[in-house]
């Protein structure tokens, strides 16, 4: 199968530029993430092959300038990233974060159940779904998941010699 001029110039191009493009770009953000952005400096470059200049140094450069662009919006989505973070930490409260011994003993006793009983029991106690949530999300019937939770609380109440019951 024949390959379209403009293709063939563009793998010319990117086995000229690759190695330059490649340590261009691991200047800038690292060697962890230069290969991806290499990647998607590719991905755009194959989408507008057709802008592709035909004397080599131009399209050099055009690759450059595509690089360029694949860097910037790298750079926009890590500022977006932290910025989510920065914004889901300060809507966590302090006090939502137990200590580090804090309920240790429960989260041992939770830690030895089955581990469908342990995951049912941290989405209501923890990520406080309801229990027809819990088991739409694990994906079992809602009468499933009551059993469950009745046998996960039985073993916990064993296991931590609490009388009262668990709501």
């Amino acid at each position: 199968m024949k390959r379209p001029l403009a293709d063939t110039a563009l793998i010319v191009a990117f086995e000229a530029s690759a190695s330059d493009l490649l340590a261009y770009l691991a200047r800038r953000v690292g060697s962890d993430d230069a290969p991806d952005l290499l990647g998607d400096t590719m991905v755009v470059a194959w989408r507008r092959v057709r802008e592709l200049p035909g004397e080599p140094e131009r399209a050099r450069m055009w690759l450059f300038g595509i690089a360029r662009g694949t860097l910037q919006n790298h750079a926009r989505g890590e500022r977006r990233r932290w910025a989510l973070v920065d914004r889901i930490r300060s809507q966590v409260r302090d006090d939502a974060t137990p200590s580090a011994d804090a309920g240790m003993d429960v989260r041992d006793a939770i830690a030895r159940l089955d581990p469908d009983l342990a995951e049912l029991i941290r989405l209501v106690h923890w990520d406080r779904f309801s229990l027809t949530d819990a088991a739409e999300l694990l994906g079992i019937p809602a009468s499933t998941a009551r059993g469950r939770y009745q046998r996960a609380k039985e073993h916990l109440r064993a296991a931590l010699s609490i009388e009262a019951p668990l709501a």
